[in-house]
């Protein structure tokens, strides 16, 4: 299991559009895939659990990937929110 902490750069957060990309990322995956916000666990491959973390922009979570794969999985998943989910 790897985690790391990251923080939500694009503009509008996690709103429709970048939770879609984010979610859809997630589910080339193999492992699960997780994020936790403040008391709130989410699952990065739902995107209405995605959606109903309320994750905004500067908002901080923990990125917690957990699988056969999930090395490369964090890497994806970092690499994503770094470039800006897409916007």
């Amino acid at each position: 299991m790897l985690s790391k902490k990251t923080t939500i750069k694009n503009t509008t957060g996690l709103h429709l559009r970048p939770a879609g990309f984010f979610c859809k990322t997630a589910m080339q995956f193999k492992s699960r895939i997780t994020f936790q916000f403040q008391d709130t666990t989410a699952n990065a491959k739902s995107l209405l659990s995605v959606l109903g973390a309320c994750i905004k922009r500067g908002d901080e979570i923990e990125l917690i990937c957990d699988g056969e794969d999930e090395h490369e999985a964090m890497e994806a998943m970092l690499k994503i929110i770094e470039e800006g989910l897409g916007e």
